[in-house]
């Protein structure tokens, strides 16, 4: 119930009200965004940007109740429009050198396999397991009904299998 007020008091122009949200749901904004972009310094810009566009659009917000899946809901666009525009870049030796010193070889194949993956699948998997929504809020986020949800959750995770088992991994899903 504070959650919705605050989000009332938001969308009539409090700039307190909507800090505090922002405030609230700040981890669940950085952890979609690591989730998809893989870079801290990309995350929190990625957070500014989506906090600027929550702050211009949060009069359009229809329901109150919707807000966290609606914040959800621009982050995850976001990011596809960041990794859209990073396919374009092509990288250097150097670079890719210095992207794998750190990380260990769990992390890799499912970071490779998760971007090797369409849009939406990629976007139901973090939803479902990276932010353990529920069915109901993943179908409220993505604008679709329930069973549409469970169908494309088991074609991702049929496809997650598949490009593990391609790559020779030993990881479960």
């Amino acid at each position: 119930m504070e959650t919705e007020n605050l989000v009332k008091k938001a969308i009539k122009g409090n700039d307190e009200a909507f800090l505090q949200l922002i405030q609230t749901y700040k981890v669940d904004l950085y952890k979609t965004a690591i989730s998809f972009l893989r870079n801290e310094g990309d995350a929190l810009e990625a957070i500014q940007e989506v906090t600027y566009r929550a702050y211009k659009g949060i009069r359009k917000l229809k329901k109150s109740s919707y807000f966290k899946t609606w914040l959800m809901r621009i982050m995850i666009n976001y990011c596809n429009d960041q990794l859209k525009s990073k396919k374009r870049i092509v990288k250097n030796d150097e670079m890719l050198n210095s992207l794998g010193v750190s990380e260990n070889h769990t992390e890799i194949e499912l970071r490779d396999a998760m971007l090797g993956l369409d849009e939406r699948s990629r976007e139901i998997l973090t939803l479902k397991y990276f932010h353990d929504l529920k069915i109901k809020d993943i179908a409220d986020t993505l604008q679709c009904p329930e069973g549409t949800v469970k169908t494309w959750l088991n074609k991702a995770l049929r496809s997650l299998r598949e490009k593990l088992e391609e790559k020779g991994g030993n990881l479960d899903v």
